[in-house]
């Protein structure tokens, strides 16, 4: 089994690349899923966040209200560092239980597991490659505001947040140039998928069940 890092900052076409992958017959595992899966209600995450940033960032069904929540830790670093620590450990242990699945199933399984934060959260898992897909700041948050309708400021604000360019960089083996168009950002995935030996087939998905 090969377990690859796929990451990059917000709007930078980590999901383009992961789908490509997934179609190319990876299996695919999506940090964002399980962040989500991890703090569903009754779960010691949701708890935790709750202690943490009080009842006004759970909505009246019980379940995570994000928009409050993002409100309050994308405006404080300290806030954002609570946050992360209560996630992430969640999230590590849930994808430890997924890429163990995977190899179960497929010895020769090539997993790609999507996750923005691989710098942030210093993600342990053994990677035998690190890809990063890159456009630059301006670009993002160009997509950001176009495409999924944030205020300019909010956008900034959530690039910022992230790791810098360099950092996530520094740690690539593989840079997937994302500033041009969807057709090329596949064509870099799919010579991609041939340098890992994908076949053109779909092995199928595994995400938050």
């Amino acid at each position: 089994m090969k377990l690859v890092g796929l990451t990059g900052g917000i709007a930078s076409g980590k999901s383009t690349v992961s789908r490509r992958l997934e179609e190319r017959g990876a299996v695919h595992i999506d940090a964002d899923l399980l962040a989500r899966e991890v703090v569903e209600p009754g779960t010691p995450a949701l708890a935790e966040i709750e202690k943490r940033f009080g009842d006004g960032v759970i909505s009246p069904d019980g379940r995570l209200d994000r928009a409050a929540l993002g409100s309050i830790v994308f405006a404080d670093p300290e806030a954002l560092s609570a946050l992360n620590g209560i996630v992430h450990p969640a999230v590590r242990q849930r994808t430890g239980e997924l890429i163990a699945e995977a190899g179960e199933r497929d010895p020769d399984a090539i997993v790609v597991y999507n996750v923005p934060l691989l710098v942030e959260a210093q993600v342990p898992h053994p990677f035998d490659l690190i890809v990063v897909t890159h456009a630059p700041r301006d670009v993002r948050i160009d997509r950001l505001v176009r495409l999924r309708g944030s205020s300019e400021q909010d956008a900034r604000r959530r690039v910022d947040a992230q790791a810098s360019d360099e950092e996530r960089l520094a740690r690539a083996d593989v840079v997937i140039d994302t500033a041009g168009s969807i057709a090329h950002t596949v064509q870099q995935a799919d010579v991609l998928a041939d340098e890992l030996g994908l076949p053109h087939r779909d092995r199928g998905s595994v995400s938050a069940p």
